[in-house]
Order: C-alpha cells, then structure tokens, then sequence
C-alpha cells in the first residue's frame, strides 16, 4: 500500500502518521519580512499508463511554479527522465524501516520489532495490516537497507533517494486519529511500544547494565529513550554514506518538530547526516491551524543550526482548497527559515499559482 492509500485509509481530511518562544516570528504581519528565493518539492505516485505529453505538460508547469525536486515513490523511468527533461530533479522515495514485502516476512521474520508485551510486528502488526517495522538495531536490517539504497541510486536516472517512515512505530498517534482507532494515547501503552527484542535489550543492557524490560517505568527512562534515538539515527547515518559513495543527495520525510518526533516516533532528525529535510508539518493531524506551520518550520530551523535546509511539508487536504491559506503557509514557511515546501495531495494548477 502506498503513501496516498494510507491516507485514504484513515477516512480524515488531515499523514500520521515548538518552541513557545519562537511564535512571535510566525505571528508577524506576512508582508513585514521579504520572501528569500525559494524552490519546492512535491511527493507523487507515478502512473506508468500516463502519456509522455502529459507527464511533459504536468512536470513544465511544475518547474515554472517552482518545483525544483521529484519524490516519486515509485520506479518510473518514463515519469523520472521526463522531469529530468524539465530541470527537475527526480529523487526515488523509499520506505525505510516499515517493510512488509511477503518475501522479506516469510524469509526474515526474526528481523522485525518486538513491542513491550513481546509480540512481533512480523505476526502482529499495529494499528493496521501493513505496519510491518524491522529492527533497527539487527545488522541484518542495515545491510539489507543499503542494498535496496544502492540498488536505486545505481539507475542513471535517479538523482537522489529519499527516506520516509525512517523512525519506530508510532508509540502515540497524531490526537486526531485517536478517534479513528478508538484508543486513547494520552499515556504510552504497550501494545506501541518498540522495540524490545532481544538484539536491543542486550545492547541497551550492555551499555547502561540494565534490562529495559526490567524498568519500572521504560516509558519513562531518558537512557532508554536516546538508545532508540540513536538505533534510527545509526540507520539514517549509514544510508547517508552509501549515497555519498553514489554521490547523489539523500533526504527525509520526518515528523514535524524535533520535539514531537522524538516523543511520538523516536525520531532525531536534526542530528542525521541529510542534505535536506522535510518535515510534514500536517497541521490538521495536530488540530493545529495554518499559523502552527510557521511554528514548526522556526523550531526545525533553529534546532537544524544551518546544518541542512529544510522543506516544510503541506498536506494539500488540510487546506480544503482554499488557495489563500495555501499562500499564507509557504510565507509563513519561509519567513520562518525554510528552503520552500513539500507538497502532499493534489497538485492543481490553483495550487501551483498559489506556491510561485
């Protein structure tokens, strides 16, 4: 299943799945600070069965709104030369640590986490059938990773890759798909839990002397915490190195703070070795309205300390065509430090009026 049939999935408006200083910036009059030059980036689906003049017309209007970059989240050669063709760059977004191919299950399900009530995603997956999550911890899963990096980053037509669901199971949902599930996450509940396998207990046990299914509270221990920090960013790190080696860049999809990724995803991403970053800065997943966007984007900023840029992501949904709201986010974006922004959702023509 792809990115967009997640979505769909879910039946809300709204993808799952900030500093309280730092507000005064994206509260400020819009036409108070220049817009900085900006380029943005979109996340699509190919379809193979579309025509070459279409793909032509689509990725044309694309580059004249200012779409400089591609995710495609599937191979396409046809869809990624023709961007090529009109100065964008094509990168292949891959999942990362969420694998639930039938061939790696069947072959490797030692691989897979482990929750804290000792169940296998490979057996019994969270929330939803296809939430199959390896180990980041097991050597196995890294190597394997490389392989399927370098494997893409080997096509000539292939100018980056990009990394998403590069993180844990969500151990607590966006509020807004709580609902959805019926569950309540105010706390940290087992069954989400991960990854407490015996690879990341004995490794964890080895550093700190302790079993973290023997602490009292593991929800609650920060040395436990940074471990799997360190266990993603370790991953991220490595995959970093082999497309140095493919000398092509290497970017992510992250969660929309620093903050909020750690405590919901386990996710460090202002310490990953990237050459940019995109935060799905989804503010109807957050019950959060357009002006939370720049919030986001200025915690992201300040935390990155010009390390790599960062794109902030839209999901086009929340917005319910309202192409005012659309413009408003991108200045608030880049007032607040970001590069431009990434687009999830329908790419209509008003929306590609409303980014330039």
């Amino acid at each position: 299943m792809n990115k967009r049939s997640f979505i769909k999935s879910l039946g809300v408006g709204s993808l799952a799945l900030v500093q309280p200083g730092m507000a005064a910036r994206a509260a400020a009059p819009l036409a108070a600070t220049p817009l900085r030059r900006t380029s943005h980036r979109v996340w699509i689906n190919p379809d193979p069965k579309d025509a070459d003049a279409d793909i032509q017309q689509r990725y044309a209007a694309y580059r004249k709104a200012g779409i400089a970059d591609i995710y495609f989240e599937a191979d396409s050669e046809k869809h990624f030369r023709i961007a090529k063709k009109n100065g964008i760059n094509a990168h292949r977004w891959i999942w990362t640590m969420n694998r639930g191919e039938k061939d790696l299950l069947a072959a490797h399900p030692e691989w897979y986490s482990q929750n804290r009530k000792g169940e296998s995603c490979a057996t019994h997956p969270p929330y939803v059938d296809y939430y199959r999550w390896l180990c980041p911890s097991k050597p196995e899963t890294l190597n394997y990773l490389k392989e399927q990096v370098s494997m893409q980053l080997s096509k000539d037509y292939v100018d980056g890759i990009h990394l998403d669901y590069v993180r844990y199971c969500d151990v607590i949902l966006p509020v807004n798909l709580w609902s959805k599930y019926g569950i309540d996450q105010s706390r940290e509940l087992p069954e989400y839990d991960f990854c407490y396998c015996d690879t990341c207990r004995n490794a964890y046990k080895e550093k700190t002397g302790k079993d973290p299914l023997e602490l009292e509270h593991p929800d609650q221990s920060p040395s436990w915490r940074k471990f799997r920090y360190d266990r993603i960013t370790n991953i991220v790190n490595n995959l970093a190195l082999v497309a140095k080696q493919h000398k092509k860049p290497i970017t992510a999809a992250v969660f929309p703070t620093p903050e909020i990724a750690k405590r919901i995803v386990r996710q460090d991403w202002t310490n990953w070795n990237l050459d940019a970053v995109n935060p799905m800065i989804y503010h109807g997943f957050y019950r959060e309205d357009v002006s939370w966007i720049g919030d986001a984007v200025a915690e992201g900023v300040k935390g990155l300390n010009g390390r790599f840029p960062l794109y902030a992501g839209l999901f086009l949904p929340d917005f319910n065509g309202n192409m005012a709201d659309v413009k408003r986010a991108v200045q608030l974006a880049v007032q607040n430090g970001a590069a431009g922004v990434s687009l999830f959702g329908n790419v209509t023509p008003e929306v590609l009026e409303a980014i330039s």
